[in-house]
């Protein structure tokens, strides 16, 4: 089965025209499979981590040894995602061998290997999904959504509102739209 770039890529979510190659600070955020509060719970505008939570900050804390050139700022565990910003200050080629020849194909693989963020996305996806699994005993259980959300974050202003929102996600809890409440209740 051959792959096809207009078949089997997904829609984008990222910021169209932007060089994702280049330096640049950037909030993520990650859901769990199923919006499931695996992460722990909010007692008192605070967040009390699971041993699943712990291991989702323990693998955020230590991306820095993974990558250097990546500094890490304002983050939070909720109960069924995580957000965070993630500043790349040096972007070098990722190295992977292209599987096909078809030149669309090595073309987009080129522009995905310079991509830092996505493969550390897909490193913390990765390593949390293994270490709760092994935890669990449910080797190959998803334990996060599809894709994730991020943002370009283009100025200080910008920075200093998403560092608060971090700060904040706690406390407000309550009406936060990634809180199963809420969803149910714009489900009806």
């Amino acid at each position: 089965m051959r792959f096809s770039l207009e078949k089997d890529h997904r829609r984008s979510l990222r910021l169209e025209a932007y060089d994702y190659s280049q330096a640049g600070a950037y909030f993520v955020t990650l859901c769990a499979k199923d919006r499931e509060g695996i992460f722990g719970e909010i007692a008192d505008g605070s967040m009390r981590l699971s041993a699943f939570g712990e291991i989702a900050r323990a693998c955020w804390e230590d991306l820095p040894s993974r990558y250097p050139d990546v500094e890490l700022d304002a983050f939070v565990v909720m109960p069924n995602h995580i957000h965070g910003i993630i500043v790349i200050s040096v972007v070098g080629a990722i190295h992977e061998l292209p599987l096909h020849d078809d030149s669309a194909v090595r073309d987009y693989r080129m522009r995905r290997r310079k991509m830092l963020l996505p493969k550390i996305v897909g490193y913390i996806k990765m390593n949390v999904g293994k270490r709760i699994n092994q935890l669990r005993n449910t080797p190959g259980l998803p334990v996060w959504q599809r894709n994730y959300y991020e943002h370009v974050i283009r100025n200080e202003e910008s920075l200093n509102a998403i560092r608060e929102y971090i700060a904040q996600n706690p406390m407000n809890w309550a009406h936060d739209e990634e809180n199963p409440v809420n969803i149910c209740k714009g489900n009806s």
